[in-house]
């Protein structure tokens, strides 16, 4: 993949998942994994698993009896993951998502949560999750919307980019928020092999207990982090700070509440 599988690392995977994870992955687990309900499975492939948070609710709503098998390519964020009590259905697994290390048609279902924006060859990914599904099997997955469209992640990024006019970091538009044009992935995935695409706008709410806790989450508990040490070891609590004062400038002071808007696509081998 690219250094992002190094880049969720040290203290990373613990703030990504205490800020983050309510923030903003725990709202659409709800609504991915409910588009799996009607799914008759025997075994259930995760990519881009990160510390777990779907994986917690598959286990929950799926049969004892469906294997999951939960995998990454950072190891940080699996062992985080690993590490909270799951059932014994639940299999942890280092794997790249472009390389799968599973025999064609393996799974009946494959999630992935946010993650194919990491991704640097889509598309391949696109025919990995093809070739490990049998014949039937549902690829069902979400990523961001626009920048613009998620209130949150749009005050952070032009707060931290104020801080550094001529060099502004662009993690948060180019990746996690960079993959968006529905229609080109959606001709993707039936380039893939893929046929009963669809594609959902969903907008649920972003909810903080504090500006701070949300601030942490950006700029201390992504990648974000590396490209704002990147311009000085010293800088990331003041770029924290002035996001959390860009947050509460546009928001308030106490638990704040901002839109946020994704696609959930799924797809039939």
């Amino acid at each position: 993949m690219t250094d992002f599988d190094t880049a969720f690392s040290g203290s990373i995977p613990a703030l990504y998942e205490r800020y983050l994870g309510p923030l903003l992955f725990e709202p659409y687990a709800l609504d991915l994994v409910a588009r799996l309900a009607d799914v008759e499975a025997d075994r259930v492939l995760e990519t881009a698993a990160g510390t777990g948070v779907v994986t917690r609710l598959l286990a929950r709503t799926l049969s004892s009896a469906v294997e999951i098998v939960a995998t990454d390519i950072n190891q940080s964020m699996l062992d985080f993951a690993a590490a909270k009590q799951l059932p014994v259905n639940v299999m942890w697994q280092q794997a790249d998502a472009l390389r799968l290390p599973f025999t064609d048609q393996t799974f009946d279902a494959l999630v992935c949560q946010f993650g194919l924006m990491f991704l640097p060859d889509k598309k391949r990914g696109f025919r990995e999750a093809h070739r490990v599904l049998k014949s039937g099997g549902r690829f069902v997955f979400n990523v961001w919307d626009r920048l613009e469209e998620n209130e949150f992640a749009q005050v952070v990024s032009a707060a931290v980019a104020a801080r550094f006019p001529d060099d502004p970091p662009a993690f948060l538009a180019q990746i996690p928020y960079g993959f968006h044009d529905a229609d080109a992935i959606s001709k993707d995935l039936q380039q893939a092999g893929f046929s009963a695409v669809s594609i959902e706008s969903v907008e649920l709410r972003s909810r903080s207990a504090s500006p701070r806790e949300a601030a942490v989450g950006f700029c201390q508990g992504t990648p974000l982090r590396s490209e704002i040490e990147a311009r000085g070891m010293s800088q990331l609590e003041e770029v924290t700070s002035a996001a959390e004062r860009a947050l509460a400038s546009r928001f308030g002071l106490g638990p704040i509440d901002g839109r946020m808007r994704a696609y959930a696509m799924t797809g039939v081998r």
